[in-house]
């Protein structure tokens, strides 16, 4: 399927509703438009053959929707959310700088700060510098993100394993939910992921928060 084929199928859904998810989500949430058409942040092609995974961002809120194609029947089967998921590598120090913390580690950061820098509030400043890893911050399931980040950083095997030796370096996992019913979703750790932590010598820490409206 052609990606005008998938952004046809999509508009048509959330249109028409013929979903009773579908219709139980946009009764409490919004979709966002841009220029008149529904904005989609990612077409997720790397599963199964035979689906693919719409990710559209919600009005005001962190999560996603996530519309299920069934490419063989050319058909959506299902409608719902995907929670925000920021899978990254953490490292921190309160005695180097920024420069002695990112020169442990050949790996390019995706956010820096150093100690005495003021935080996004512009209220306070960080006591300690830091350095974030995220390779893949689009939207996407919490058990991919993970082990992409850690085939990332396969990549300098020897420099994270000195950010954890001579930093506070760990995998920080920050996942907003929609807040929709007592089930807000799951996460699961697999073995190939426990052992690249494990080899990594990596430890990992959830955070998780819920959002938005129930349903009514």
């Amino acid at each position: 399927m052609t990606d005008e084929e998938v952004g046809l199928l999509v508009k048509n859904e959330f249109s028409l509703k013929t979903l009773g998810t579908t219709e139980a989500y946009l009764e409490i949430h919004e979709p966002i438009y841009s220029n008149g058409e529904l904005k989609i942040d990612r077409i997720d092609r790397e599963g199964r053959p035979d689906l693919i995974i719409v990710y559209l961002p919600v009005k005001g809120e962190y999560f996603h929707f996530a519309v299920y194609i069934d490419t063989e029947e050319k058909a959506i089967f299902n409608v719902g959310t995907e929670s925000r998921n920021m899978v990254y590598l953490r490292a921190t120090s309160d005695t180097m700088d920024l420069n002695q913390l990112c020169k442990l580690c050949s790996l390019i950061p995706t956010k820096v700060w150093n100690k005495g820098d003021l935080k996004p509030n512009k209220k306070s400043a960080y006591d300690f510098s830091g350095a974030w890893f995220e390779p893949n911050p689009e939207p996407d399931a919490f058990e991919d993100k993970l082990k992409k980040l850690l085939l990332y950083l396969q990549n300098d095997k020897p420099g994270v394993r000195e950010l954890v030796s001579k930093a506070n370096a760990y995998v920080q996992v920050i996942m907003d939910f929609h807040a929709g019913n007592q089930l807000l979703g799951s996460a699961g750790v697999n073995l190939e992921c426990v052992k690249l932590l494990a080899d990594l010598n990596l430890e990992i820490s959830f955070d998780i928060t819920a959002w938005g409206e129930s349903f009514k």
